[in-house]
């Protein structure tokens, strides 16, 4: 799988699994708790597909300072994106997304309560070697006004919903 879909697919997968978690919020790992949050989740799979994006620049010690540097700065977005996306902005991407599969047609989705919104954008559909019906798909999420984009592909399980792919 080229490097640029592995990276898509852990942005992706950092956004939404940033946002998955239910009743309030903890203090997270980086806060003195002792349990994950979203922001916590959001930084490190941030730091990791930031990671992976660097070490795909340069060669020697340039490559190796591409690798810091995409850390560093893939788990700063991680982290604002992880941090400002709650369980009202899932549960609206959730339904767009859904639809959007479903229909192949492009979906918008926003949280009324902070203005944080976004589109769910459906390409090419095919069948996996698993059988399974799939949709390559882009994206955009505006938080406070910044737009974060990616693009990945969502397969379709058995019992109906539609689930990023592992790869």
């Amino acid at each position: 799988m080229p490097i640029h879909k592995i990276i898509a697919i852990l942005l992706t997968a950092s956004i939404l699994a940033s946002c998955n978690q239910g009743g309030a919020p903890g203090p997270g790992l980086m806060h003195g708790g002792s349990t994950l949050n979203k922001e916590d989740v959001g930084t490190g799979i941030g730091a990791i597909g930031g990671g992976i994006l660097g070490s795909t620049i340069g060669s020697g010690a340039g490559k190796t300072a591409a690798v810091i540097g995409g850390i560093l700065l893939g788990g700063i977005l991680g982290n604002v994106v992880g941090q400002s996306l709650d369980n009202a902005d899932r549960a609206a991407y959730d339904r767009a997304s859904q639809q959007a599969m479903e229909q192949g047609k492009r979906q918008s989705w926003k949280n009324t309560d902070n203005g944080h919104h976004g589109t769910i954008t459906p390409t090419k559909r095919y069948t996996n070697d698993e059988g399974q019906s799939c949709r390559d798909y882009t994206q955009s999420i505006y938080v406070d006004g910044k737009r974060h984009t990616g693009h990945g592909t969502a397969c379709r399980e058995a019992d109906g919903s539609w689930h990023i792919a592992n790869g």
